[in-house]
Parts: structure tokens; sequence; C-alpha cells
């Protein structure tokens, strides 16, 4: 039997990824007799969008950048790209978002086009929460050359017919990305994910009582249910240990970018506009 994370936005293939978020919640379910218990579970990304209160003369700021960047576009030419939020005086644009989107989905081998309104807007959260992480980290070190290769192998590994180089090229180009926008998203990935790591993992303490719990309360009665034989505890605790501690990973960092949010000042145009109504 494996433990196989189940992630709230069907990203089962995807790991991290904050990666923020990316929507990070774990689950168990039952795979296969044969296999030893794993434990693979993603950091579960905030998906609410929570403004924090502003003073009016500051959204009215906020909303007058944008305004302003706007029509310095108009005035240079044709709009190519424009604002879709302002996370702390830091412009995120519409090309960010869809160039999240088009991440998501290189991850998942499926189409952009097949996100919907609520997957779209759950991609701009977490472009949100990994901009308000990224804060927390300025100004850092890229991540190490090798890690970061070693992400774009099992990220290539998962798309069809990329065993060549011209195969891996033609996949970029469909999701219009290229293999320094992907190597930059992926080292981005694991600074943040260090962050998390050196932040939140030393308060996290697992003792024997809530592992054994685990295993007669959960392990035990999903192996039976399943048909599956028994295995003995010294032989999963270690990895039932580490799971429980990625859940535990789970409930803080979802804290932490709540508290992040509240604390932040997050324009968007719709919240602006809502503003100038009142």
């Amino acid at each position: 039997m494996k433990l196989r994370r189940l992630a709230a936005c069907g990203k089962s293939r995807r790991c991290t990824r904050f990666w923020v978020a990316q929507r990070f919640t774990a689950a168990i379910t039952s795979m296969s007799s044969e296999s030893a218990l794993a434990a693979e579970v993603r950091l579960r990304r905030g998906t609410y969008f929570f403004r924090g209160p502003l003073d009016w003369w500051k959204r009215c700021a906020l909303a007058a950048a944008m305004s302003m960047a706007v029509t310095a576009w108009c005035a240079a030419g044709p709009i190519v790209d424009r604002v879709v939020a302002n996370v702390n005086g830091h412009v995120v644009l519409q090309s960010d978002w869809e160039e999240e989107v088009a991440f998501e989905a290189f991850e998942d081998g499926r189409s952009p086009d097949t996100f919907t309104t609520a997957q779209r807007q759950a991609a701009f959260d977490r472009l949100v929460d990994q901009e308000l992480l990224r804060e927390q980290v300025r100004p850092s070190q890229p991540a190490p050359a090798e890690q970061v290769a070693a992400r774009v192998a099992e990220v290539r590994k998962l798309q069809p017919d990329s065993s060549t180089d011209e195969g891996w090229r033609a996949a970029l180009q469909r999701y219009r990305l290229t293999q320094s926008s992907l190597e930059k998203r992926l080292s981005d990935e694991i600074q943040l994910m260090r962050l998390v790591e050196d932040r939140l993992r030393p308060s996290i303490q697992i003792d024997q009582h809530a592992v054994e719990t685990y295993y007669q309360d959960r392990l035990l009665p999903e192996l039976k249910r399943d048909g599956n034989a028994a295995k003995p505890l010294t032989e999963v605790y270690g990895q039932i240990k580490n799971l429980l501690a990625e859940q535990k990973m789970n409930e803080l960092l979802s804290g932490w970018l709540a508290s992040l949010r509240s604390g932040s000042h997050i324009l968007t145009p719709e919240s602006s506009a809502g503003e100038g109504n009142r």
C-alpha cells in the first residue's frame, strides 16, 4: 500500500511547488498490496484571497499607479500586457498569470485552454502567494545549478515525446515556454521550498504516540478494507512519521500564508473599482 498525495487542485503529478502553494492538501489512498508504504505529500497552497485593510488614500494611490501604467502603455502603442494585481507595491502582469497557468498545465500534461475559471483563479491566488513568500527571501542567491538541472530532468520525464532534444523543445514551445523561463521558475520553487523548510520544519515534532495512533486508526483499517496484509509498525514507522510531519507542515504553511496576506496590501482592478464605487 502507498500513501498518495491528492492535491485539491488536481495536480497529482506536480511536486511542490509552494510552490506555495501550490493548494497544498494531503490525503491518503490505497494503491497496491505489493508496494511498501510511501509518503508523498504536496505543500498546500492557500486558495484564499484575503485582502487586509488599507487606508483609503493608499488604495487610491495604488489604483492610480495601476491606471498610470495602463495609460503609459496606451500612449506608447498597442497594449500587450496589463496589470492584474499589485502585491505590496510589486506589479503582477497578465503575462505572469498566463505563464503560471501554462507552467501548471505543462507539469500536468494538459492544455491551458482546459482550465476553468475557478482553476485560473486558483492559479492567480498561488501567484500572489508566491510573491508574498518571495518577499521573505529577497535578496538571495539563485538555487544551485545542479538542483535546478535535476528538477528540469524530473519535469522532462513527465512530458511525452521529450526523450530527444527536438521533442523537448517542441513540448516547451507548445506551452509558450523556454528552457530559460522553465529553469528560472524551478529555481524560484527551490528557493521558496528552502525558505518554507527552514522556517517551519524546526517547529515540527512528531512523537511515537502520534505515529502509533495513525498506524492503528488509519493504516491498519485501510489495509484490512482493501484486503491487504498488515505491515509491522517497525517497517513503516519512519514513513508514517514523515507523512505526519508533512501534514503538519501543510497546516503551518497555510497559517503563515494567511498571516502574510492579512498584513499585506493586495490590490486588483476589481478591488480598486469596488473602492471607487463606494
